[in-house]
């Protein structure tokens, strides 16, 4: 039995109806995100489980090999070449070991979601475009798309037609709008379907991308094609 990473849980309710794996970005931690559970105002008879993984330290080659908590290295600025595979991968296994656990809590995989901020959106992408099972969103925040080359060999069938959002600030400094538009190009020509949104912003989450996500998250839940399932 694979050991689980260490990760923070907070329900909304008794008997969560879905999950929601939530990976936060390079150098914080898991406690990152737990705020904005509150923040989107869920409601009272769709409780979840949020789980929050936190990623394992490591040194960050681009900031000369300080160790931090990162889901993989990155080793130049533009953070779509060069990608460290090893790392990926390895993130990859720690997540996927976390479905399979909300799997055996009674956890449907069409209600399970997974969400990441920065690298922790790229986690997101990468877990859930390759899962072997049939899971019920991916939300990327402020992201983009790694190891693009292996994507058209190892995407899953069951996730053809995985609901996708991404969402991205005009003004990032971190990861560029280009970037994360190219990753969007990307998944579109590999037949994903991106639900896309921009908001005058920073590498950051503002109050309306919330509402946005919370609107989001309760049609991933509630929505009748996704519990026929």
């Amino acid at each position: 039995m694979i050991e689980l990473i260490r990760h923070l849980e907070l329900s909304t309710g008794v008997e969560p109806k879905g999950s929601i794996v939530w990976m936060h970005g390079l150098g914080a931690d898991c406690w990152d995100f737990v705020p904005i559970v509150k923040e989107l105002a869920m409601p009272e008879d769709l409780p979840l489980r949020f789980i929050f993984p936190q990623a394992p330290s490591r040194p960050i080659s681009i900031n000369r090999g300080q160790i931090m908590p990162g889901w993989y290295d990155i080793s130049i600025a533009e953070l779509e070449r060069k990608a460290d595979e090893a790392g990926i991968r390895e993130s990859q296994t720690a997540i996927d070991a976390l479905i399979e656990h909300e799997i055996t809590r009674g956890i449907a995989p069409h209600n399970i979601v997974l969400a990441g901020f920065s690298q922790g959106g790229a986690i997101a992408l990468q877990c859930g475009l390759r899962s072997k099972h049939r899971l019920g969103g991916i939300m990327a925040l402020s992201t983009y798309l790694t190891l693009a080359d292996s994507l058209g060999a190892e995407k899953s069938v069951a996730n053809s037609n995985i609901a996708i959002l991404m969402a991205h600030g005009t003004q990032d400094p971190v990861v560029p709008l280009s970037l994360a538009r190219t990753s969007k190009a990307t998944l579109a020509s590999h037949g994903f379907h991106v639900e896309w949104h921009e908001y005058p912003m920073q590498h950051a989450v503002c109050g309306e991308e919330i509402k946005m996500i919370a609107a989001w998250l309760e049609k991933r839940f509630q929505s009748p094609i996704i519990l026929a399932r």
